[in-house]
């Protein structure tokens, strides 16, 4: 009996031990969008509040390029960009809010706000000069440039004009400006459409990371979305595309923003996937975590903690680069905070 009563304090005090040594993550969001696609916002108060109760010390925030058309023709607003057929339209005052919401805090708060420029329409070569024109506007306040919207889903199918590409004239303009300021590129570039299973608009994104090697470019959830994902679950493809890729373009960053949760990071049920863990190992530097919440910011804090069980199985160290450093090793070297995380 004696030895069973050891046995048993012995199992208990092991559990502790390792309770008490479980990861405590700190966050940085590398990808937030501060107003929804009607151009509203919760506020700055109600995202403050989310980020101290979800451990996130940073947000990369910017707007929402396009917004949301209530027709002429529809008795009820929509609630969503996709509620109804009525289209959308690029929205430069997005900026605008963006810039009047950081106003409003104070300077140590302003230190964890990392705002990216966004309202421009990625079809015109002006769009160059519009963010030259809003970096002298604001000096010393936009830390990078983005989310460009180019194949987007059913946001492409609704915007009023041409469908963005990543590899258009007008967009080449705008890398060669941020590699002349040092901004990183936040960049939403569809790897497929809804039917094809292979990576058919792969080139639009590869392009720009060949033609612009001194502009560091984040791909937005790895071309994934939701909507894909309803048409072909997942793409099996994805893996081997994102390894090649990370090899071949040292410029390359990946956002694991929700839509790569699950069924890549995690499987159905919940555990990390092996060759995702081995993959973001070789690159240790080279991805980041976003939330892609759009203006509304009650499950900020639960989004970010749902890569926990991703973090836990990468190695500490790498752990604490993806879910905070490699963000802020991103930012021109004048705008990552405090903490003197200088660029690897």
């Amino acid at each position: 009996m004696l030895i069973v009563r050891f046995c048993f304090i012995t199992c208990c005090l092991f559990g502790l031990a390792c309770t008490a040594q479980a990861r405590d993550y700190r966050y940085s969001d590398a990808h937030l969008h501060y107003v929804d696609f009607f151009q509203e916002s919760d506020g700055m108060p109600k995202l403050l509040a989310a980020m101290d109760a979800g451990g996130i010390d940073h947000v990369m925030i910017s707007g929402i390029p396009v917004a949301k058309k209530w027709h002429e023709n529809e008795p009820k607003r929509p609630r969503y960009y996709a509620g109804d057929d009525a289209p959308v339209y690029w929205y430069s005052a997005t900026d605008v809010l963006v810039a009047a919401a950081l106003e409003e805090l104070d300077p140590a708060q302003r230190k964890r706000f990392h705002p990216f420029l966004s309202g421009f329409n990625p079809n015109d070569k002006n769009a160059d000069a519009h963010i030259r024109r809003m970096l002298e506007l604001h000096p010393g306040i936009w830390q990078g440039i983005g989310e460009i919207f180019t194949r987007h889903d059913d946001v492409t199918a609704l915007t009023e004009g041409d469908t963005p590409r990543a590899n258009n004239e007008a967009l080449a303009r705008v890398y060669h400006l941020a590699a002349e300021f040092d901004l990183p590129v936040l960049l939403h570039s569809n790897i497929t459409s809804k039917r094809e299973r292979n990576p058919l608009y792969l080139q639009e994104l590869e392009e720009p990371l060949r033609n612009h090697p001194h502009t560091r470019f984040i791909w937005a959830h790895a071309g994934t979305s939701m909507e894909l994902h309803r048409h072909q679950e997942k793409l099996e493809f994805l893996l081997p595309t994102v390894k090649r890729l990370l090899d071949d373009y040292p410029n390359l960053y990946i956002d694991l923003s929700w839509t790569m949760l699950e069924p890549y990071l995690l499987d159905g049920d919940g555990k990390p996937d092996a060759q995702w863990v081995a993959l973001v190992e070789r690159h240790p530097t080279r991805f980041v975590l976003g939330s892609d919440v759009v203006g509304h910011f009650d499950n900020l804090g639960a989004g970010m903690a749902a890569f926990a069980p991703f973090l836990d199985a990468l190695k500490e160290k790498t752990a604490r680069r993806v879910a905070r450093d490699n963000f802020l090793a991103l930012l021109p070297r004048t705008g990552a905070g405090d903490e003197g995380v200088s660029r690897r």
